[in-house]
Protein backbone atom coordinates (compact mmCIF):
# COMPACT_ATOMS: atom_id res chain seq x y z
CA UNK A 1 0.00 0.00 0.00
CA UNK A 2 1.06 3.55 -0.80
CA UNK A 3 1.80 5.94 2.49
CA UNK A 4 -0.72 8.36 2.19
CA UNK A 5 0.06 10.25 5.79
CA UNK A 6 3.07 10.49 7.28
CA UNK A 7 3.31 12.22 10.70
CA UNK A 8 7.14 12.77 11.77
CA UNK A 9 8.20 13.11 14.94
CA UNK A 10 6.00 15.90 15.68
CA UNK A 11 5.89 17.52 19.01
CA UNK A 12 2.90 19.86 19.99
CA UNK A 13 2.51 22.28 23.01
CA UNK A 14 -0.54 24.18 24.57
CA UNK A 15 1.27 27.66 25.95
CA UNK A 16 4.41 25.46 27.92
CA UNK A 17 2.53 22.13 28.53
CA UNK A 18 3.31 19.49 25.92
CA UNK A 19 0.50 17.60 24.15
CA UNK A 20 2.68 15.65 22.01
CA UNK A 21 6.23 14.62 22.35
CA UNK A 22 7.98 13.15 19.62
CA UNK A 23 5.17 11.28 17.92
CA UNK A 24 5.17 9.63 14.58
CA UNK A 25 2.78 7.11 12.80
CA UNK A 26 1.59 6.65 9.54
CA UNK A 27 -1.88 5.69 7.59
CA UNK A 28 -1.67 3.98 4.22
CA UNK A 29 -4.31 3.90 1.10
CA UNK A 30 -7.11 2.19 1.99
CA UNK A 31 -6.73 1.51 5.64
CA UNK A 32 -8.03 2.35 8.86
CA UNK A 33 -5.59 3.35 11.09
CA UNK A 34 -7.08 3.49 15.20
CA UNK A 35 -5.23 5.81 18.01
CA UNK A 36 -6.73 4.78 21.47
CA UNK A 37 -5.88 6.17 24.92
CA UNK A 38 -7.47 7.88 28.10
CA UNK A 39 -8.53 11.29 27.86
CA UNK A 40 -5.67 13.42 27.76
CA UNK A 41 -3.06 11.06 25.62
CA UNK A 42 -3.24 12.91 23.00
CA UNK A 43 -4.94 11.94 20.09
CA UNK A 44 -6.99 14.77 19.59
CA UNK A 45 -3.99 17.11 19.57
CA UNK A 46 -2.91 14.83 16.62
CA UNK A 47 -5.74 15.37 15.09
CA UNK A 48 -5.14 18.93 15.16
CA UNK A 49 -2.19 19.20 14.19
CA UNK A 50 -3.06 17.26 10.84
CA UNK A 51 -5.95 19.56 10.34
CA UNK A 52 -4.39 22.87 10.11
CA UNK A 53 -5.61 24.37 13.44
CA UNK A 54 -2.91 23.76 15.58
CA UNK A 55 0.81 23.69 14.38
CA UNK A 56 3.79 21.61 15.16
CA UNK A 57 6.73 23.22 17.44
CA UNK A 58 8.82 20.55 15.72
CA UNK A 59 7.88 17.34 13.38
CA UNK A 60 6.92 16.96 10.17
CA UNK A 61 3.29 16.26 8.02
CA UNK A 62 2.96 15.12 5.04
CA UNK A 63 -0.11 13.98 3.02
CA UNK A 64 -0.33 12.54 -0.03
CA UNK A 65 3.44 13.39 -0.51
CA UNK A 66 3.12 16.87 0.17
CA UNK A 67 4.05 18.80 3.42
CA UNK A 68 1.57 20.20 5.05
CA UNK A 69 2.36 21.26 8.48
CA UNK A 70 2.15 24.58 7.39
CA UNK A 71 -0.94 24.96 5.62
CA UNK A 72 -4.26 26.30 6.81
CA UNK A 73 -7.03 24.30 7.57
CA UNK A 74 -9.19 25.37 4.46
CA UNK A 75 -6.28 24.31 2.48
CA UNK A 76 -5.75 20.98 3.84
CA UNK A 77 -9.47 20.12 3.00
CA UNK A 78 -9.09 21.24 -0.27
CA UNK A 79 -5.98 18.89 -0.46
CA UNK A 80 -8.04 15.68 1.07
CA UNK A 81 -8.63 15.83 4.73
CA UNK A 82 -11.95 15.83 6.31
CA UNK A 83 -12.65 15.24 9.84
CA UNK A 84 -15.65 14.66 12.07
CA UNK A 85 -14.86 17.09 15.09
CA UNK A 86 -15.87 15.57 18.86
CA UNK A 87 -19.09 16.66 19.67
CA UNK A 88 -21.09 16.43 16.24
CA UNK A 89 -21.48 20.61 15.51
CA UNK A 90 -23.91 20.32 13.79
CA UNK A 91 -25.58 23.38 12.30
CA UNK A 92 -28.49 23.02 14.60
CA UNK A 93 -31.02 25.70 12.91
CA UNK A 94 -30.07 24.08 9.33
CA UNK A 95 -31.92 21.45 7.88
CA UNK A 96 -30.36 18.29 7.52
CA UNK A 97 -29.26 19.06 3.37
CA UNK A 98 -28.21 22.00 3.93
CA UNK A 99 -25.90 20.94 7.10
CA UNK A 100 -24.52 18.60 3.99
CA UNK A 101 -23.97 20.70 1.65
CA UNK A 102 -21.78 22.72 3.97
CA UNK A 103 -19.69 20.02 3.63
CA UNK A 104 -19.46 20.50 0.04
CA UNK A 105 -18.00 24.37 0.37
CA UNK A 106 -14.78 23.55 -1.46
CA UNK A 107 -17.04 22.34 -4.35
CA UNK A 108 -18.28 23.93 -7.27
CA UNK A 109 -19.36 20.81 -9.56
CA UNK A 110 -23.77 20.51 -8.66
CA UNK A 111 -24.14 16.99 -10.73
CA UNK A 112 -21.17 15.95 -8.72
CA UNK A 113 -21.94 16.99 -5.66
CA UNK A 114 -25.83 15.90 -6.18
CA UNK A 115 -24.48 12.55 -6.39
CA UNK A 116 -22.78 12.38 -3.26
CA UNK A 117 -25.48 14.29 -1.65
CA UNK A 118 -27.35 10.73 -3.09
CA UNK A 119 -24.76 8.11 -1.88
CA UNK A 120 -24.42 9.31 1.97
CA UNK A 121 -28.36 9.27 1.69
CA UNK A 122 -27.81 5.81 0.67
CA UNK A 123 -25.11 4.88 3.42
CA UNK A 124 -27.29 7.01 5.95
CA UNK A 125 -30.93 6.08 5.14
CA UNK A 126 -32.20 7.80 8.55
CA UNK A 127 -30.58 11.12 7.32
CA UNK A 128 -33.26 10.68 3.99
CA UNK A 129 -35.91 10.18 6.17
CA UNK A 130 -35.64 13.48 7.80
CA UNK A 131 -34.04 15.26 5.06
CA UNK A 132 -35.66 18.90 6.30
CA UNK A 133 -35.46 18.31 9.42
CA UNK A 134 -33.62 21.02 12.15
CA UNK A 135 -30.60 19.24 12.54
CA UNK A 136 -30.77 20.35 16.33
CA UNK A 137 -33.86 18.37 16.43
CA UNK A 138 -32.45 14.98 16.05
CA UNK A 139 -30.69 12.21 18.16
CA UNK A 140 -27.27 12.52 19.19
CA UNK A 141 -26.50 9.20 17.21
CA UNK A 142 -28.74 10.68 13.98
CA UNK A 143 -26.28 14.02 13.90
CA UNK A 144 -23.55 11.76 14.37
CA UNK A 145 -24.27 10.29 11.05
CA UNK A 146 -25.30 13.60 9.46
CA UNK A 147 -21.37 15.10 10.77
CA UNK A 148 -19.91 11.88 9.43
CA UNK A 149 -21.97 12.23 5.69
CA UNK A 150 -20.87 16.12 5.77
CA UNK A 151 -17.49 15.48 6.05
CA UNK A 152 -17.67 13.03 3.24
CA UNK A 153 -19.00 15.20 1.31
CA UNK A 154 -15.67 17.37 0.30
CA UNK A 155 -14.55 13.65 -1.25
CA UNK A 156 -11.83 13.11 1.42
CA UNK A 157 -8.94 10.92 0.47
CA UNK A 158 -8.52 10.60 4.34
CA UNK A 159 -11.05 10.53 7.00
CA UNK A 160 -10.08 11.65 10.91
CA UNK A 161 -12.94 10.75 13.70
CA UNK A 162 -12.83 12.00 16.22
CA UNK A 163 -14.42 10.07 19.39
CA UNK A 164 -17.56 9.45 16.90
CA UNK A 165 -19.40 6.92 19.44
CA UNK A 166 -19.02 9.11 22.31
CA UNK A 167 -22.46 10.32 23.46
CA UNK A 168 -24.54 7.66 21.07
CA UNK A 169 -27.01 5.38 22.39
CA UNK A 170 -25.49 1.96 22.55
CA UNK A 171 -27.66 0.58 20.06
CA UNK A 172 -26.38 2.85 17.32
CA UNK A 173 -22.76 2.94 18.13
CA UNK A 174 -22.85 -0.80 16.07
CA UNK A 175 -24.45 1.31 13.18
CA UNK A 176 -21.49 3.90 13.33
CA UNK A 177 -18.88 1.44 13.67
CA UNK A 178 -20.41 -1.04 10.35
CA UNK A 179 -20.97 2.51 8.44
CA UNK A 180 -17.21 3.14 9.24
CA UNK A 181 -15.75 -0.02 8.33
CA UNK A 182 -18.48 0.05 5.08
CA UNK A 183 -16.82 3.67 4.10
CA UNK A 184 -13.12 2.83 4.25
CA UNK A 185 -14.24 -0.47 2.16
CA UNK A 186 -17.16 0.92 -0.63
CA UNK A 187 -15.77 4.72 -1.08
CA UNK A 188 -12.26 4.11 -0.75
CA UNK A 189 -11.26 6.08 1.78
CA UNK A 190 -8.57 6.33 4.31
CA UNK A 191 -9.40 6.32 7.94
CA UNK A 192 -7.94 7.86 11.26
CA UNK A 193 -10.48 6.86 13.92
CA UNK A 194 -9.90 8.46 17.29
CA UNK A 195 -11.76 6.07 20.17
CA UNK A 196 -11.76 5.08 23.78
CA UNK A 197 -13.99 2.87 22.94
CA UNK A 198 -11.03 1.18 22.41
CA UNK A 199 -12.55 -2.52 21.48
CA UNK A 200 -14.26 -1.45 18.75
CA UNK A 201 -11.58 0.93 17.40
CA UNK A 202 -9.26 -2.11 17.47
CA UNK A 203 -12.11 -4.56 15.86
CA UNK A 204 -12.74 -2.07 12.96
CA UNK A 205 -9.24 -1.34 12.06
CA UNK A 206 -6.43 -2.72 10.47
CA UNK A 207 -3.50 -1.60 12.50
CA UNK A 208 -3.26 0.90 15.59
CA UNK A 209 -1.33 3.23 17.75
CA UNK A 210 -1.46 3.26 21.60
CA UNK A 211 -0.73 6.38 23.31
CA UNK A 212 -0.25 7.49 26.70
CA UNK A 213 0.84 11.66 27.53
CA UNK A 214 2.01 12.15 24.63
CA UNK A 215 3.76 9.50 23.29
CA UNK A 216 3.43 6.15 21.20
CA UNK A 217 3.32 3.20 23.50
CA UNK A 218 2.52 0.53 21.25
CA UNK A 219 1.72 0.17 17.27
CA UNK A 220 0.76 -3.01 15.57
CA UNK A 221 -1.65 -4.72 13.51
CA UNK A 222 -4.93 -4.32 15.62
CA UNK A 223 -6.00 -8.27 15.76
CA UNK A 224 -2.90 -8.54 17.39
CA UNK A 225 -3.03 -5.50 19.85
CA UNK A 226 -6.67 -6.46 21.05
CA UNK A 227 -5.15 -10.27 22.40
CA UNK A 228 -2.11 -8.07 23.94
CA UNK A 229 -2.14 -8.55 27.28
CA UNK A 230 -1.01 -4.78 28.12
CA UNK A 231 -3.55 -3.54 25.67
CA UNK A 232 -5.98 -5.30 27.94
CA UNK A 233 -4.88 -4.41 31.26
CA UNK A 234 -4.14 -0.69 30.21
CA UNK A 235 -6.96 0.15 27.53
CA UNK A 236 -9.54 -2.60 27.46
CA UNK A 237 -10.05 -2.75 31.49
CA UNK A 238 -8.83 -6.83 31.51
CA UNK A 239 -10.02 -9.15 29.23
CA UNK A 240 -12.15 -8.83 25.91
Amino acid sequence: MEQLLKFDDVELYYDHVYALKGVSLEVNEGETVALIGANGAGKSSILRAITGLKKPRKGTIHFNGKRIDGAGPDEIVRMGISMVPEGRRVFPYMTVRDNLLMGAFTRTDKGEIAQSLEMVMTRFPRLKERYSQQAGTMSGGEQQMLVIGRALMSRPKLLLLDEPSLGVAPKLVQDIARSIVAINRDEKVSVLLVEQNSRMALRISQRAYALTTGSVALSGNSPELLTDERVKRLYLGGEV
